[in-house]
């Protein structure tokens, strides 16, 4: 699966890490093995602009997700279908923020927020109770079996 992160901040991601859970999370949502992602960790002031345009919403947010082929999750043991999946942005500064309210490091938020922004791309919202309730709990097993296959504790 082809993983780009493209890194516009002074934030020190581990770029490697952030490939290998994207790779993990497409793999189990059975995401075509030639399919293709891009992370973008931008400043707040680019994701301010990008939300506001996008979403008609004020001020920096800490995931955007920009679908392409608009893919689905592989169903019945077959994959998806080849293409590009999309693009995400993530905003390390607001994702710091969160990751301190939280009680936990900052790699693990910009994990969760990746997790999330795959789960958007593949099609899942969380505008409607139920449909909250299935991609958070997908998130979180998602989360939870990367960071088992890693030897990490879990969050």
């Amino acid at each position: 699966m082809g993983v780009d992160v493209l890194n516009e901040t002074d934030y020190a991601a581990d770029e490697l890490e952030l490939v290998e859970l994207a790779r993990y999370v497409m793999a189990e949502m059975r995401v075509h093995p030639r399919a293709e992602l891009c992370l973008r960790l931008v400043d707040e002031e680019t994701m301010a602009v990008l939300h506001e345009k996008w979403m008609d919403l004020p001020g920096p947010t800490d995931v955007m997700s920009f679908p392409m082929d608009e893919l689905r999750p592989g169903r019945d043991g077959e994959t998806s279908p080849e293409g590009v999946l999309g693009d995400i942005v993530l905003c390390p500064a607001v994702a710091i923020r969160q990751a301190a309210e939280a009680g936990h490091a900052p790699a693990e938020e910009l994990f969760l927020l990746t997790t999330h922004g795959i789960l958007h791309l593949l099609g899942y919202d969380h505008a409607q109770e139920q449909e909250e309730k299935e991609m958070f709990e997908l998130q979180r097993h998602l989360l939870l079996t990367f960071l088992a296959t890693r030897g990490r504790p879990s969050a």
